[in-house]
């Protein structure tokens, strides 16, 4: 009896190990990222991902020469776009850690994108502001035109505001206020976004 129950003992154990195995599997194999409301934790527990991601919008910006841009030339790369001013104390406060991101990313299909919305008679400010923080490009948009066609579906906009946009073009989610873009959080998010839906 002990040799016939062990047997089957044993069969009924390796069955279980080859059920949980392939339970497990599937989720192994699918594939990883674009679920960026998973990874709303720690520095990034104010992400706001949106539920239809809907094409970044064609407004221009200018960069610190005057020529126009749009969010369309960064298609085919994750884009950290932020919205900030040299007033804004937390945007003051978050600008190195982007700083810190872009320069990690560097030689990845990875944009940040500041957008300072200082008046013109503060760009020249602005401008030094972003020199001292290699290797962010300055751009600016003083009518916040970019900013309001970027208002979050939740109205909740407040000054930074970070919009990720996947390589697609596709705003994928928000941060509204300050947050360290330099650390594990930020870049977890980032590799997500690069990923895709």
């Amino acid at each position: 009896m002990t040799g016939f129950g062990g047997r089957w003992g044993r069969r009924a154990v390796a069955l279980a190990g080859l059920a949980a195995a392939l339970y497990v599997i599937p989720g192994c194999t699918a594939k990883p990222g674009g679920d960026l409301a998973s990874l709303a934790r720690g520095q990034m527990k104010r992400l706001a991902v949106d539920a239809k991601p809907a094409p970044a919008p064609t407004v221009t910006f200018t960069d610190a020469a005057g020529h126009p841009h749009t969010l369309a030339e960064f298609k085919g790369k994750a884009v950290v776009l932020n919205i900030w001013a040299t007033w804004c104390a937390p945007c003051v406060e978050e600008m190195p850690t982007l700083a810190k991101l872009s320069a990690a990313t560097a030689g990845q299909p990875v944009a940040v994108v500041p957008v300072s919305v200082d008046r013109d008679d503060d760009k020249a400010n602005a401008e030094a502001f972003i020199a001292k923080r290699p290797p962010l490009p300055f751009y600016g948009d003083p009518s916040y035109a970019l900013a309001f066609a970027l208002k979050p579906a939740n109205g909740d906009f407040n000054l930074p505001m970070t919009v990720l946009i996947d390589a697609s073009g596709n705003v994928r989610g928000h941060l509204a206020g300050g947050a360290d873009w330099s650390g594990d959080d930020a870049r977890k998010v980032v590799a997500a976004l690069e990923k895709g839906p």
